[in-house]
């Protein structure tokens, strides 16, 4: 069986679509560089913050070791 994240992905999701221009779901997933371009740039204005949702809503989201967060 594949190793999955700790992290919750109900709680990735709700971060992202309500925090995600502020980059919160990334500074939650351990992707700290990345949380801090989304924190200086609207979520990569806008479209990086969609990009987001759709990948963390279709079991595609990743943490900072690149496990899947699934559950």
């Amino acid at each position: 069986m594949s190793e999955k994240s700790p992290k919750s992905k109900t709680t990735d999701l709700l971060l992202c679509i309500f925090l995600g221009g502020l980059g919160v779901h990334r500074f939650y997933e351990g992707k700290i560089g990345t949380g801090i371009l989304w924190l200086c740039t609207a979520g990569l204005f806008g479209i990086g913050w969609i990009v987001d949702i759709v990948l963390i809503a279709t079991n595609r989201g990743k943490d900072k070791d690149g496990l899947p967060i699934v559950s």
